[in-house]
């Protein structure tokens, strides 16, 4: 096996986004990425100006929605693995090393990384951080902001990203991996990511929204897995 394995990097543009900087000026740390895959919708197509004259990256724009957008990116990949990234996801220099180690032991398994919000929350973030990790370890249910990677071939298996899910397709493709039988790995390393959303809704009700939303998500899925065990 290679001492560096094959990862395409896939990071949505959504409609929402102003301007690239804050991923731009961490492309140094995905350098050995195949190719940096950045999907564009309408409302965002004009960033596409910003991106550096680059041979490994490549764009592409599809109909907003980040389902979408995150499956087609993937549709873009032949073979190797899928690093899905959020465009605030603040990679590191480590970050590269611990996913191409856990990758190498568990090729089959969907990797996701520990998460620390950024203290720009207009809250106490480190509850949240907290409880996502919390989430991740003792629920097996990370979320799309924990960096998920995986095979190209484990995620034709699960179908991709839900694009009719009206919120938390994140969400539903973890529970799509429980279904199918396919194992987490976290890769022991943190990725931060900003927390500007929660300042512009609201710390205390963004917070109190997305855990209504994630557990009204959950029940008829773990009711799924369930009735699969038993079966």
């Amino acid at each position: 096996m290679p001492n560096e394995l094959e990862i395409f990097v896939v990071i949505p543009v959504g409609p929402g986004e102003s301007d690239l900087r804050s991923m731009l000026t961490r492309l140094q740390y995905l350098e050995q990425a195949r190719q940096i895959i950045f999907v564009f919708c309408p409302q965002s197509e004009h960033l596409r100006q910003q991106l550096p004259v680059n041979s490994r990256i490549v764009t592409l724009t599809v109909e907003s929605g980040r389902a979408i957008q995150l499956n087609a990116g993937a549709q873009l990949v032949e073979a190797g693995f899928i690093w899905f990234l959020h465009l605030d996801s603040q990679v590191a220099n480590n970050h590269w090393q611990v996913l191409n180690q856990g990758l190498k032991r568990y090729p089959d398994r969907l990797h996701y990384f520990s998460l620390r919000f950024e203290a720009d929350g207009g809250g106490p973030m480190w509850l949240n951080s907290l409880g996502a990790n919390l989430r991740s370890r003792w629920l097996g249910l990370p979320f799309g902001d924990q960096g998920f990677c995986i095979s190209r071939n484990q995620f034709h298996l699960l179908g991709g990203y839900p694009v009719d899910a009206a919120y938390g397709e994140d969400h539903l493709f973890v529970w799509r991996a429980h279904l199918k039988g396919v194992r987490l790995a976290n890769t022991g390393s943190v990725l931060t990511t900003s927390a500007r959303k929660y300042s512009v809704t609201g710390w205390g009700r963004l917070t109190l929204r997305y855990q209504l939303y994630w557990i009204k998500q959950a029940l008829p899925q773990l009711w799924l897995l369930l009735k699969s065990k038993l079966s």
